[in-house]
């Protein structure tokens, strides 16, 4: 771990690149601050209780940290000023809340690391999914009949701030117990895994109850049994005995009440009473790492480990990283997390290509190949430890004969199965931005949309959202019969030339024309309108483009900007919320290491897992740094 000094150094300089250069200065930001909103936060009844007259220093952004940050978000969303209020323009804008984020992020991390909060949460859908399936070996959706989990945090369904429970919640997850537990006790083989013995010639029906709960009960809460609470279960087994119900409809019982208790639908750890942080025992270690890499409980190997308090060693997590991410489960985990952080989830959801235009995708075949392919290369890319710069520009693919035929490749190696296949030379291919997935999600229905690919590119790929758009826009004129035909490129060149539009734009559609070659679906051409395709276009700092392949060198040439916002991405994922400023600190010292190592993908996932954050638990007294990391 580097030295504190190091670090703050190394959060500066992080701080500015990620910026590009944008750092502002304390005199700007302030001469700002007063300009714009003072006449809310100037005096003694200032808006919300906030009052800026006590920026006096760079300094004193420390007094009240949590509501600068919340500033921060809110002058970065262009939330404040408020709507109908004079504003900065957009470069001041950038500039303030750059100075802002770099001196927070630098009085955050001054202290040392901070383990941040490890929020209790329920299970999401996905999660209750595979858990039932390992624990009682069924391949049945068990959260089929659940509500769906909205988005949280840093943008994901396994966050604590949308993870509630509700009364429709406790009645689904009783049925849903009640339907895998009787399935399972049908199948032969499933049976064999919970239901461990029965009553026989020397077993009475208690005692077979006693083994089946006793060994049940610490795989299903992912824990040791404690003193007695195997006898609360057990007891529902007796009253049902009582009442004259088989020994299976009995057993059955005291498991379905197991399935339903908050200990197995939350991710729970017992609290640290101490006041300083300490390393999360064994058993949370190997529920943290499961969740996070196969979005399911602990296997026998975790369980073990953790028995024998090994877990917690380096060498030992070290181990158990790559074994897990060569585990088929490690799909899962690929899935999800892909899915969700470039947004491909929703293509066939609330995003489908219009049918009469676009009939190739409405092939089950076409549609399954081009969904999985982000996913596949994700996984294919963590497992065999390859660069992450990959996602920007590659030379393969994980490809079928369908996408191949799709992308106009002729590849004889390509078959039914997705396999990786490298990019014949001239290609246009590789990385995330050629994938018909990525491609098609950021179009809409019926033609592409260079705003919506930009836009697409800042948010997913750079973390840097543009604002949102200024209210009654007007809509993008349509060709009309009888006109001239004009490309999309001339129809947003007019509605563009409005000033108050044009200074977003200049900062979106560039992104987007670069990718004008490649239709909805990620086809090839050259065409549009009977008319050459104009990918061209110019950066906000002069940089200039010309179709993709430019694309992706000024995306490589910005890559430390994308794995930053790729590690804060997944350490959200990882710890199950959204993160703080004490996070940043985090973030900034695993992407500075993951480019130390050329970018390798499981030096990312390492150093989340090896991380404060990830390991700790926080002390009773809050934001107190780990003194000695371990």
């Amino acid at each position: 771990m580097p030295g504190r000094t190091h670090l703050i150094a190394l959060l500066s300089f992080l701080a500015l690149h990620v910026t590009k250069g944008r750092a502002g200065s304390f005199e700007h930001t302030q001469a700002l601050l007063t300009k714009y909103c003072t006449a809310c936060h100037g005096g003694k009844a200032s808006a919300g209780g906030f009052n800026l007259t006590g920026l006096t220093s760079p300094e004193s952004l420390q007094v009240k940290q949590t509501e600068w940050n919340r500033l921060l978000t809110r002058v970065r969303n262009s939330e404040m000023p408020p709507k109908g209020s004079p504003a900065p323009a957009l470069d001041d804008r950038q500039d303030m809340v750059a100075w802002l984020e770099t001196t927070l992020r630098r009085n955050a991390c001054a202290a040392g690391f901070v383990p941040g909060a490890w929020p209790m949460r329920r299970l999401n859908r996905d999660e209750y999914s595979a858990t039932i399936r390992d624990l009682l070996d069924v391949q049945v959706d068990a959260a089929h009949g659940l509500p769906a989990d909205g988005a949280g945090g840093e943008g994901f369904d396994n966050a604590a701030e949308t993870l509630f429970i509700s009364p429709i919640h406790a009645e689904k997850y009783l049925e849903a117990a009640k339907e895998a537990l009787d399935f399972g006790a049908k199948d032969p083989k499933s049976r064999k895994t919970f239901l461990l013995a029965v009553p026989g010639k020397d077993i009475m029906p208690e005692q077979a109850a006693a083994k089946t709960v006793e060994a049940f009960l610490p795989r299903a809460f992912r824990r040791p049994a404690r003193p007695g609470e195997a006898d609360r279960y057990l007891a529902l087994f007796r009253n049902a005995q009582k009442r004259g119900e088989t020994f299976d409809h009995s057993v059955l019982l005291a498991l379905n009440a197991i399935l339903i208790s908050p200990e197995f639908l939350f991710h729970h750890e017992d609290a640290n009473t101490s006041a300083d942080p300490v390393l999360a025992n064994d058993y949370a270690m190997a529920s943290r790492l499961s969740y996070f890499l196969w979005g399911s409980m602990p296997d026998r190997a975790l369980f073990d480990l953790a028995a024998a308090g090994k877990l917690q060693e380096p060498a030992v997590l070290q181990a158990q990283l790559e074994r897990m991410l060569k585990d088929g489960k490690s799909r899962e985990f690929a899935e999800r997390f892909v899915s969700q952080w470039l947004g491909t989830r929703e293509l066939g959801r609330d995003i489908k290509p219009d049918e009469k235009l676009f009939p190739d995708y409405y092939d089950a075949e076409t549609q399954g190949a081009i969904r999985y392919e982000p996913v596949l290369f994700f996984q294919e890319i963590l497992a065999t430890n390859l660069s992450l710069l990959n996602l920007i520009d590659s030379k393969f693919s994980l490809l079928t004969n369908k996408t191949a035929k799709l992308y106009g490749l002729k590849i004889k190696e390509a078959n039914q199965q997705p396999k990786v296949l490298e990019f014949p030379a001239d290609s246009h291919r590789g990385g995330v931005l050629g994938m018909a997935a990525v491609l098609a999600v950021s179009s809409y229905p019926q033609r592409t949309s260079p705003v919506l690919r930009g836009k697409w590119i800042l948010e997913y790929l750079l973390g840097t959202p543009p604002p949102p758009p200024p209210p009654n826009v007007p809509a993008l004129k349509d060709n009309h019969a009888g006109a001239p035909a004009a490309t999309l490129r001339e129809r947003l060149e007019l509605h563009r030339a409005d000033p108050t539009c044009a200074t977003c734009h200049n900062r979106i559609d560039p992104l987007g024309f670069a990718l004008e070659n490649y239709d909805v679906l990620g086809r090839w051409r050259t065409e549009e309108e009977g008319k050459p395709v104009d990918a061209s276009g110019q950066l906000p700092d002069g940089t200039k483009i010309n179709g993709a392949d430019d694309l992706k060198k000024a995306l490589l040439a910005r890559k430390d900007v994308i794995i930053r916002n790729l590690t804060s991405k997944m350490l959200g994922y990882a710890l199950g919320r959204g993160l703080t400023l004490s996070d940043s600190c985090t973030v900034d010292q695993i992407a500075a290491r993951v480019a130390q190592e050329n970018y390798s993908a499981q030096t990312l996932i390492r150093g989340i897992v090896m991380s404060v954050p990830f390991r700790y638990q926080p002390g009773t007294i809050a934001n107190t740094a780990v003194k000695e990391v371990h």
